[in-house]
């Protein structure tokens, strides 16, 4: 079963640093099942794209707006996630989109230094009241592209961000002068581990030059009081229904009988978000134009 609330302690880890890990958020079980529908879901895979990195490689994901009702569903609605989210941002919340990150072996792509929020902002989101809950499907380390953080660079506020490939990035000028001064943290991680972190938390990743997949799951969330000023690719405030955590194996095992026919979880005319990631750079690419011609 998955681990249950986070702990007063924990939120004060957030708070001071900018993110907190969590070991074995969901159990042995979960994961396995949670692995095994992402290797084997063709909605997934086919739904799935990629963006340049800048460095020659490429990141492929598959990002969805609402919950759906696979276990996937489950675990961005489970009372552990969305209870720990409540703690961290200090009341109701909502699920804002969730992706799966696909670093394949060899040929899985970077992140460049960004902050969640250098997006969300253009999505008319008036405060930083928003966190990710980071979930490892697969064993994440520093030879296969684990996550990396900056401690605390989440009191430094909204950093301008500029293309690089085509994701756009943190102005790395700011960053070198963060990273002199502030903690760099990698995040290695077991399957099953989850680590939230805040809207303007720096994070990044390199690419995955080894022969082991790192696969994620990250769902996002934002405060049902910072509803946007305006529509935007991710949704308005949407009332969210916790849910057991018992669901997260309930609906893994679904999702194997014979009879289950879940296919269409995932078609683009209910969740828009993966056509729109392209129009989220270009939202950001548009505001820094004199940064990115220079």
């Amino acid at each position: 079963m998955a681990k249950g609330v986070i702990s007063e302690a924990n939120v004060a880890a957030f708070n001071a640093d900018g993110f907190v890990l969590i070991r074995e958020m969901l159990d042995t079980d979960e994961t396995t099942l949670l692995r095994r529908a992402a290797r084997e879901d063709q909605v997934l895979d086919q739904h799935s794209f990629g963006r340049a990195d800048g460095e020659g490689g490429t990141v492929r994901l598959s990002l969805w707006n609402h919950p759906t009702e696979t276990i996937y569903g489950m675990i961005a609605c489970c009372e552990s996630i969305v209870g720990s989210m409540e703690k961290l941002l200090g009341g109701e919340v909502y699920h804002y989109h969730s992706k799966m990150i696909m670093k394949d072996p060899l040929v899985g792509g970077a992140w460049a230094w960004h902050q969640d929020y250098g997006y969300w902002y253009q999505n008319g989101a008036l405060f930083p009241w928003m966190a990710s809950a980071f979930i490892a499907v697969d064993r994440a380390t520093r030879d296969n592209g684990c996550l990396q953080v900056i401690r605390g660079s989440h009191h430094m506020g909204r950093i301008e961000h500029v293309l690089t490939g085509e994701q756009a990035g943190a102005d790395m000028e700011r960053v070198t002068e963060i990273l002199k001064r502030q903690e760099l943290v990698y995040l290695d991680m077991e399957p099953g581990d989850a680590v939230f972190f805040h809207c303007n938390t720096l994070h990044r990743s390199d690419q995955n030059k080894s022969a082991n997949p790192r696969w994620s799951m990250i769902s996002s969330y934002n405060a049902a009081r910072n509803d946007p000023y305006k529509e935007a690719q991710h949704p308005r405030y949407t009332p969210l229904v916790k849910v057991p955590d018992a669901k997260i194996r309930e609906f893994g095992m679904q999702r194997f009988s014979a009879d289950e026919t879940n296919n269409v979880w995932l078609v683009e005319n209910r969740d828009t978000a993966a056509k729109s990631l392209g129009a989220q750079s270009l939202n950001v690419q548009s505001v820094n134009a004199h940064s990115v011609r220079k």
